[in-house]
């Protein structure tokens, strides 16, 4: 007999699905609406049940953090992969191998070091590889600057070495960081402008840059034109988390990941509840707390997915979370919260919060229904 929300062992990390479904074609109408492709990131979610619903839905390709996604879902039948992040040399015999296989892998690059390294291991091994060039385009993370010079000398070194420019791509990391919508219209159109400028700029140097990929939840879902983009990469729209719900792109129903767990104590005089989910279950993302609103380790809910207003996973240690509230609660909270009930906590960052798991557990009826177990990737 299949384990339900009442019997399951916690902590466990939960999917609603029916919440999680909204989530992709909320996304994937958004996108088409705008004239591009969809890439998701799966890196959020790193389970085949859920890629498989964006692909369903109608994403084109993935995009991936690890060789080890790249070779999983490739495996699973899926063949047009980006890995997103700039490839070492020591990695290229894999990506390789992957290649040969028939992986239409990608690849990209943010120097002329890296640049040379592809070329002369492709030449080495008569492989063209696709490559994309990073650009930054709000000085969040990586990538190059549109008028840096190296940006011409990778898009060369590429070409005279013989490997197939794919185009430029960029993430506007720092959408994270903002809650006002006008201030996300205004990023999301900087991305598109700044990536879409650094295509035209290697395409005037008489070399092929015929695609645009650019991409953040954030921008994704605030972006109000798309003109010379080409494909959109997002990720965590697909379970949103309260990161993003400060961030103002999705609301408190749309959170489809939360953490189920027991209440195994209390400390009466702290107007404490102890549940079984600390930060070995939540991890130690702390995205929150330089956002509007600090919710701790997580929000807390009843077993329904109710919120309990004020009620948050305020401390975290390994095994054991510490529950407060803002207010004191209406009922003494041994009695309001006996050992033994079940709670679920909404995390701040859904990727870090997965990454805690081996599975997730998929439901997709009320909170007294079967769960389903989806295997979850984990490692490099």
């Amino acid at each position: 007999m299949a384990p339900t929300l009442s019997t399951l062992d916690t902590p466990a990390a939960l999917v609603d699905v029916v919440q999680m479904n909204h989530n992709i074609e909320r996304m994937q109408q958004r996108m088409n609406q705008l004239g591009v492709r969809l890439r998701p990131h799966v890196k959020t979610s790193k389970c085949l049940p859920v890629i498989d619903a964006q692909i369903a839905a109608g994403a084109v390709g993935i995009t991936v953090s690890t060789l080890k996604e790249a070779e999983h879902c490739f495996a699973h039948g899926i063949l047009d992969v980006l890995y997103a992040v700039a490839i070492t040399p020591g990695k290229l015999p894999q990506a390789l191998t992957l290649r040969r296989r028939g992986c239409r892998l990608a690849l990209i690059t943010d120097s002329v070091q890296g640049a040379q390294a592809i070329a002369d291991f492709g030449t080495r091994h008569d492989e063209r590889f696709d490559v994309w060039i990073e650009i930054d385009c709000d000085g969040h993370r990586s990538g190059l600057k549109v008028e840096d010079v190296a940006l011409l000398e990778v898009a060369q070194v590429l070409n005279t070495g013989g490997m197939n420019l794919r185009g430029v791509m960029t993430h506007a990391g720092s959408s994270y960081d903002l809650s006002c919508t006008d201030a996300l219209r205004a990023l999301a159109e900087q991305e598109r402008a700044v990536c879409v400028a650094a295509a035209q700029r290697i395409r005037h140097a008489g070399l092929k840059c015929p695609e645009v990929s650019i991409g953040s939840t954030p921008t994704a879902l605030s972006a109000v034109n798309l003109e010379g983009v080409t494909e959109v990469r997002a990720g965590v729209y697909v379970f949103f988390d309260l990161v993003m719900h400060n961030v103002g792109v999705c609301s408190a129903q749309e959170l489809a990941l939360s953490v189920l767990t027991t209440v195994i104590g209390h400390q009466v005089e702290k107007g404490w509840v102890i549940v079984d989910a600390g930060w070995m279950a939540m991890s130690r993302d702390r995205g929150t707390h330089k956002q509007q609103r600090d919710f701790g380790y997580g929000q807390v809910c009843a077993l329904n997915g109710d919120w309990l207003e004020g009620a948050q996973l305020s401390g975290a240690n390994q095994e054991h979370g510490i529950v407060t509230f803002e207010h004191a609660p209406a009922l003494p909270i041994v009695s309001q919260f006996p050992i033994g009930t079940r709670l679920r906590i909404l995390p701040n960052h859904a990727c870090a919060t997965g990454a805690q798991f081996e599975q997730y557990h998929a439901f997709d009826t009320d909170a007294s229904g079967a769960v389903h177990a989806w295997s979850r990737l984990n490692g490099w």
